[in-house]
């Protein structure tokens, strides 16, 4: 006998995307109809119609027919079966228009939702550039750079590093990689690489010998104490602390970047100006030995 979660499991990627796109949006427009996922995913109407028969036997009850919005709504009890709705999950999703990348929606928001991002400077190398580099971690392979430190003491640096991770810390991208000539994992950052050569010869290490990269710290903030009791509270609930304290489990090679993109008061005294940082750290000690550069 066929049961319903066997033929879950047994679902093509093709069509899990499907379903998924249906939970989401239902449950985050409070509606989903068959021209939803028919232009969404370039199907005809029948076979959206499929799609979304095919969701009612594979979770049954979920989503019911209203014929006032001609499509369906999430029933009292809806329990997502397909998707991850965490909202941080769902908002990327929402946020890069995911489905209809260059699908037939065009310009249009496959999730019906406005979206805006901050016009930041692009910082990023060239297509080829880019493109020796991640190759260079699919492969597991050491990559030669012509990179330009922002320091200017090294000029234009010819070096060989074996990448293993990219970063994004919301202001710029980075590649981490072992680097041979310091004998040590760093980070550098991709608008920097002028050029890059993918080499035939096998990586020697690996994220697994990058000790900042695996082992992790707790970091311990807490609302700056320059300001008053309410905003405090706002911050605490804001950042969904369960007590006094905000705590983010980092890997410690991201420390100074999160120090940076949170805006955290660093100094020892608390001196900063509170309405700029928000934030303060309290366990200093602790996280300074991994993240100088990021201190006041």
């Amino acid at each position: 006998m066929i049961t319903k979660e066997k033929m879950r499991l047994d679902l093509k990627w093709a069509t899990r995307q499907r379903l998924q796109y249906i939970e989401i949006k239902a449950w985050y427009t409070g509606v989903v109809t068959r021209s939803d996922v028919a232009r969404a995913f370039g199907l005809s109407d029948p076979a959206a119609t499929k799609d979304l028969k095919l969701y009612g036997d594979l979770a049954p009850g979920n989503l019911v027919y209203h014929h006032g919005v001609f499509g369906f709504v999430p029933a009292d009890g809806f329990a997502a079966v397909f998707a991850d709705l965490a909202p941080a999950v769902v908002l990327p999703v929402i946020a890069a228009n995911l489905a209809v990348a260059n699908g037939p929606y065009g310009n249009d928001r496959v999730y019906g939702l406005a979206t805006a991002s901050l016009p930041l400077p692009v910082r990023l190398p060239g297509m080829q550039t880019l493109a020796q580099i991640t190759r260079a971690i699919h492969g597991r392979r050491k990559l030669a750079v012509s990179y330009r430190s922002l320091s200017g003491r090294e000029g234009l640096a010819q070096r060989v590093i074996e990448p293993h991770t990219l970063i994004n810390t919301g202001l710029r991208w980075h590649v981490r990689a072992y680097n041979e000539e310091t004998c040590d994992f760093r980070d550098f950052v991709l608008s920097r690489v002028v050029a890059a050569e993918c080499l035939d010869t096998l990586a020697e290490s690996g994220e697994q010998y990058d000790d900042d990269w695996v082992e992790t710290v707790s970091l311990r903030l807490a609302p700056h104490r320059g300001l008053d009791v309410a905003r405090r509270e706002s911050l605490l609930l804001d950042y969904g602390a369960t007590g006094d304290a905000i705590e983010v489990e980092v890997r410690r090679a991201l420390l100074g970047y999160v120090l940076q993109r949170l805006n955290v008061d660093t100094t020892p005294d608390h001196s900063l100006n509170p309405s700029a940082y928000q934030l303060m750290l309290l366990n200093r000690d602790e996280i300074e030995p991994f993240a100088a550069w990021a201190f006041r």
